[in-house]
């Protein structure tokens, strides 16, 4: 199973950047973690916030596969504890499915890309910079497949 975070922004400052591949790194052999960056889009004063969103949205569903299950982390997704996320994980590999998570722009998500998406899940209640969550998604996949795996690093 490839997990893919497909994520609008390039560059993560190097903290986050060693954060996030050393989730990646330790995720068993049965799941994998892909970090794909979207070139966000310059805000300008000739631009809506709309018409940027619809541009990072259209970077977005290109890069999306065909048969990929999307999740989009938007602040009005499903709240998901890692119990949750672990169970929707055991169901992706049950089904073979390779999963997108999506993560938006400064100023979020195109309908367009919500609407391809089979979940909407919600990270937390506090806004976190787009490096944070990156690193929280990240740790949360890895947390939820050792706690699939029985690995000690998930205590109950």
């Amino acid at each position: 199973m490839n997990f893919r975070i497909v994520a609008v922004g390039q560059k993560l400052p190097d903290w986050a950047e060693v954060a996030v591949n050393d989730f990646t790194r330790r995720m068993p052999l049965e799941a994998s973690i892909e970090i794909v960056p979207v070139r966000a889009e310059k805000r300008s004063p000739s631009r809506t916030t709309q018409q940027v969103m619809a541009i990072e949205g259209k970077r977005v569903l290109s890069i999306l596969r065909p048969r990929e299950y999307v999740v989009v982390l938007d602040e009005k997704g499903d709240h998901m504890t890692t119990h949750q996320i672990a169970g929707a994980m055991e169901d992706f590999l049950k089904e073979g499915l390779d999963v997108a998570f999506v993560i938006g722009g400064a100023d979020g998500l195109d309908e367009l890309v919500k609407e391809r998406a089979k979940k909407m899940w919600r990270l937390s209640d506090l806004t976190l910079p787009h490096a944070l969550a990156r690193i929280v998604l990240a740790e949360q996949l890895y947390r939820a497949m050792s706690l699939l795996k029985k690995h000690p690093y998930h205590r109950d």
